[in-house]
């Protein structure tokens, strides 16, 4: 698509320099904007979903259904006076929810939503996704120090320990999936799904060998976007807000958008892995009618319910249980599978060669 303006009457007009930056920029806007209403729609459905396994309504007043409660929810934000504590680091303080925000933004440049429809299509678009969010744990760490109460200081903590737990495991099970899709790139792994089960089902889930590493991923990504029940950094019975406590205004706001834009990230992500991404899960010709884009959006929609269900049903974790999990059970588990898996492709797809 870059190449088709570069080389046209765009990049003959205006220079190709020029065209090159705007054609990307133009991709980037397309993806960052739908995000942030995708992330203003994905809150009103977090809360109409808890709502309804409460027996509750939920947001139904403003708006038709309620649509508008979360664009009203960012209008009072917004007019909010920003409070900076006296004893704050002023600097970090504000620079901390950008941090998070914008990190949470730019792992999208890699993830493709179907054939071709990528901002950036990196052969370590993998690698790039695990390195760039790793670093939204800074924005919390930065926050819990630079408020200079103890409450954040705890839960800034607490997430930094947190990462390093779940990070790990997370890392062994991509591994497993790049031994059998042979690339990092994200694309590249969706395609190698294509009738991976018999020919018929267009996934890496069902695989014997793959399906406990999918369930540890899953996991794994509720801990990693501190979603319930792992919610530890902002515990309300315990650090009242977490890092968030001292915060208001929009600089709170940017902490819930780059939260919810994580979740958003982690359901494309467990798609994208383990569910055939923009393929149909059937291969099967008619449904290739469907744009690759409605199935992959139809799969993040899936994960999110599932994401909101543990979080309205499952009672949170001890701190303990949390660390336990994460270095007792599945980091043994993802390294055995990696044994598992590696000696599988050994004697089938290498012919047990050395």
């Amino acid at each position: 698509m870059i190449s088709y303006f570069y080389h046209g009457w765009l990049g003959a007009h205006i220079g190709y320099k020029l065209t090159y930056l705007s054609v990307y920029l133009a991709a980037i806007l397309l993806i960052a904007l739908p995000l942030m209403l995708a992330v203003a729609m994905i809150i009103y459905a977090d809360r109409k979903i808890w709502a309804a396994m409460a027996l509750r309504r939920g947001p139904n007043v403003v708006g038709p259904f309620g649509l508008l409660q979360s664009f009203a929810d960012g209008l009072k934000v917004f007019l909010q006076e920003t409070i900076i504590p006296t004893a704050a680091n002023k600097g970090l303080f504000l620079m901390a929810p950008i941090i998070t925000f914008t990190v949470a933004l730019i792992v999208w440049a890699v993830v493709p939503f179907g054939p071709g429809m990528v901002v950036s299509n990196i052969n370590v678009g993998l690698l790039y996704i695990l390195a760039a969010s790793s670093l939204g744990v800074y924005g919390v760490i930065i926050s819990g120090w630079s408020s200079n109460s103890k409450y954040p200081f705890y839960s800034a903590l607490r997430a930094a320990a947190q990462m390093v737990s779940y990070e790990v495991s997370i890392g062994f099970v991509l591994l497993c999936v790049v031994l059998f899709a042979g690339t990092f790139n994200l694309s590249g792994i969706v395609l190698a799904q294509k009738g991976h089960i018999f020919g018929i089902f267009n996934m890496y889930g069902l695989n014997p060998l793959l399906f406990p590493m999918a369930v540890v991923f899953f996991i794994s990504s509720l801990a990693e976007t501190a979603r319930a029940p792992f919610d530890l950094t902002e515990a309300e019975s315990e650090l009242v807000a977490g890092y968030q406590t001292e915060y208001s205004s929009m600089s709170f706001a940017l902490f819930w958008l780059g939260e919810y834009a994580n979740v958003i990230l982690m359901c494309a992500m467990n798609a994208i892995l383990f569910w055939g991404g923009w393929l149909p899960p059937v291969e099967w010709a008619p449904l290739y009618y469907v744009p690759g884009i409605i199935w992959f959006f139809a799969k993040i929609w899936c994960f999110f319910f599932m994401f909101s269900w543990v979080k309205a049903t499952v009672p949170r974790y001890r701190y303990d249980q949390l660390m336990r999990l994460g270095w007792k059970i599945f980091l043994p588990l993802s390294l055995l599978f990696i044994f598992l898996i590696s000696g599988y492709l050994m004697l089938t797809r290498f012919g047990g060669g050395a």
